[in-house]
């Protein structure tokens, strides 16, 4: 799985983005970026896609069972990835880092990268 698709994944868990074009923005990814990430989560059979009732240019995202099902493993997957990659730091460490982050976002305007 892909950071792309982690992130794509969890947008839509969280309700947060339920449109490609939704997800594209809050990801800062293009459309096109993220239509093959949907692709991929598709053919995982992990997201479901449906036409927008109001309007059929619009399409909805949804997990499916099988999404709901494999998330908690990918979430300790990632967990455990985090604290492998990021646990050679001391907590004052991954503090200041967490901070040196957060200054060059703001500094570059990057609203929609998460730095916690």
């Amino acid at each position: 799985m892909s950071v792309a698709e982690w992130v794509a994944l969890n947008q839509i868990r969280s309700g947060a983005a339920l449109t490609p074009a939704g997800i594209a923005g809050a990801t800062g990814m293009t459309r096109g970026g993220i239509s093959k990430v949907l692709e991929k989560l598709q053919s995982k059979g992990w997201i479901s896609r449906e036409t927008s009732p109001e309007d059929n240019r619009v399409q909805l995202l949804a997990l499916t069972r099988q999404g709901e099902h494999v998330l908690p493993e990918l979430t300790v997957i990632s967990d455990d990835n985090d604290e492998h990659f990021f646990g050679a730091l001391s907590t004052a460490e991954q503090d200041m880092l967490r901070q040196l982050l957060k200054k060059l976002a703001d500094i570059h305007q990057l609203s929609n990268i998460p730095v916690d």
